[in-house]
């Protein structure tokens, strides 16, 4: 039972949260190489607007925010389910490789597959799903020994390498290939938001629609699995079906979010540990707080890469390491 302070404190930061959330999209929406007044975004949003701002305002600006607090909210939920199933505080898609396996599938789909315009924004985050879901199996099963479990620590350092590898092999896969696809592949690598129109706001939706609802019916069982595999069985859970559902659930969100804004980390990282030390380490609680946690951190490193240096801009997942790298190494030594 969760103590009714707590569901307080959860609701009052959620709101906190959400209002944060809607000014830092207000500030993008006027902030930008093209200038939008910010006198000018109502009337332009109600369609009274001059073509010029309705079309910096709904062919630019908005699209590029939904999609990166979208991503943003995936790849902290994707995050949460991690840790939780591998009782590590360090896992994330970035760090243990999961994002450079969709990389590589997106690399060589976009080098090798003629496809047209139209499918290419929904065919992408399957594309990426197969890369990950192929990487996640084989760390997974890598670190997993019979009799013992999954070693969790086992699994951190095999997802380091799988991801420096794979980093690798994408630009092994560039290396002889014409120009304007190695510049691609090169923003995917950096974190640049790159999939900024409105059907590949289409193509990530459905994805995060299924799969919160799902979560947050798996959050006791989560918090059951984040114990140990002993309390795990006891209770009458079945360890290896839970664990393999809600990595495909974590691979999904993960896949979906790279697949459009390239390889970003530490979101994943920083999001779930926030939540946790604002509402505690209940799954019930820190799940929603993360999934708006992770969306507001990416927009913001988003918002900062693209008017920090103009007309140029700081890839999104530039910002973001920046400052999760020397959290990761914060909590590399903590742990």
């Amino acid at each position: 039972m969760i103590q009714s302070e707590l569901i307080k404190k959860q609701r009052l930061i959620f709101l906190a949260l959400s209002a944060l959330t809607i000014i830092t999209i207000i500030i993008g929406m006027g902030m930008g190489f093209s200038s939008l007044s910010y006198d000018r975004l109502l009337p332009t949003i109600l369609g009274k607007g001059s073509f010029k701002e309705e079309f910096v305002l709904f062919s630019i600006r908005l699209p590029r925010i939904i999609i990166t607090l979208l991503a943003g909210m995936a790849l902290s939920l994707s995050g949460a389910i991690l840790q939780g199933i591998t009782r590590n505080d360090l896992a994330d898609p970035g760090i243990i490789g999961i994002n450079s396996g969709a990389g590589v599938a997106i690399t060589i789909f976009f080098l090798f597959v003629p496809v047209n315009s139209v499918s290419f924004a929904y065919l992408i985050p399957l594309i990426a799903f197969a890369g990950a879901f192929i990487t996640a199996c084989l760390i997974y099963g890598l670190s997993y020994r019979k009799g013992e479990g999954l070693k969790t620590k086992r699994l951190i350092l095999i997802g380091v390498g799988f991801s420096m590898a794979l980093s690798g092999l994408m630009i092994v896969l560039i290396s002889s290939t014409e120009r304007i696809k190695v510049q691609f592949i090169a923003k995917w690598l950096a974190g640049n938001i790159w999939g900024t129109d409105w059907p590949f706001i289409l193509a990530i939706i459905p994805w995060l629609v299924v799969l919160i609802p799902f979560i947050l019916y798996k959050a006791n069982r989560l918090n059951i699995l984040r114990l140990s595999e002993p309390v795990a069985v006891s209770v009458g859970i079945s360890v290896n079906k839970e664990r393999i559902q809600l990595l495909l659930a974590a691979v999904a969100l993960a896949a979906s979010a790279v697949s459009v804004t390239g390889g970003i980390s530490f979101i994943g990282l920083m999001g779930p540990h926030i939540s946790k030390s604002l509402v505690g380490p209940r799954n019930q609680l820190s799940i929603p707080i993360s999934i708006l946690v992770g969306g507001w951190l990416l927009l913001l490193a988003d918002t900062i890469g693209r008017n920090l240096i103009e007309p140029q801009s700081i890839p999104a997942g530039t910002i973001v390491a920046l400052i999760g790298a020397p959290y990761f190494v914060y909590l590399l030594i903590k742990k």
